[in-house]
């Protein structure tokens, strides 16, 4: 007898699993690159590594981490094509809520819709699951928040989170790190800190990608205003350990 359930959207293995799904979670933790999020009171940080394939490749036009509207933040590990087929879909979403009710989108309203998206496509024939994560920041009840959605369809709100290639070590030094008092400053050093640390190649300015939710809007940094926590220009500060 075949294991239909090996290419099956909708059959369970004998073990309770369902292969594709499994698949397309390694996708990310085997493949993707290494992203981290914190948040704390005074908002949320978010930050990726630029994985360069290639010494010919123009890393300046890799869109690692992206804004939907002003206020949300998004990244993603694994494979790209999924994530710009997802980022379409949020900010369609995006811009017909805001046309509709004159206001942005909450951000928890456009996690669970991203999350059904990403729902339907683990048991609808002819498509496969999403072979990428999502990490995204935005106030939701006057806080910013750090949302992930995985493979599966499922979505979680996280103090802080990692995912990705060696995104499970990450996590563990993540817990060590958070405190509920900490700083944006801190919560912005301890994530870079924590990708330095688990990145596959040396970490430079220019192959990280770092982004801060603040006040109910996401700006992507310039590299010249988080190379301090990298050890560039200057001693970087010993904290967050």
């Amino acid at each position: 007898m075949s294991n239909d359930y090996g290419f099956s959207l909708t059959t369970f293995s004998p073990t309770g699993k369902l292969g594709q799904i499994d698949r397309a979670r390694k996708a990310v933790s085997l493949h993707g690159a290494l992203a981290v999020g914190m948040s704390c009171d005074e908002g949320a940080v978010m930050c990726v590594e630029y994985k360069k394939l290639s010494p010919l490749i123009d890393i300046s036009k890799l869109d690692k981490l992206e804004t939907i509207g002003e206020h949300i933040g998004v990244t993603y590990s694994g494979m790209p094509a999924d994530f710009h087929a997802l980022l379409t879909f949020a900010r369609e979403k995006a811009v017909k809520y805001e046309r509709t009710y004159g206001q942005p989108i909450p951000v928890l309203q456009l996690v669970k819709k991203l999350a059904d998206l990403y729902q339907e496509h683990t048991q609808s024939g002819a498509v496969r699951p999403f072979g990428c994560a999502l990490l995204l920041c935005g106030v939701d009840d006057g806080k910013c928040k750090i949302f992930q959605v995985d493979p599966s369809g499922t979505f979680l709100i996280w103090k802080a989170s990692a995912i990705g290639k060696m995104g499970e070590s990450a996590m563990k030094v993540l817990e060590r790190r958070y405190r509920a008092d900490m700083s944006l400053e801190d919560a912005v050093h301890a994530a870079i800190l924590t990708m330095k640390e688990h990145a596959e190649t040396q970490l430079t300015s220019t192959s990280l990608c770092v982004g801060v939710c603040e006040r109910n809007k996401f700006t992507l940094l310039r590299p010249d205003e988080f190379s301090v926590y990298l050890g560039e220009g200057g001693e970087a500060v010993q904290n967050g350990r």
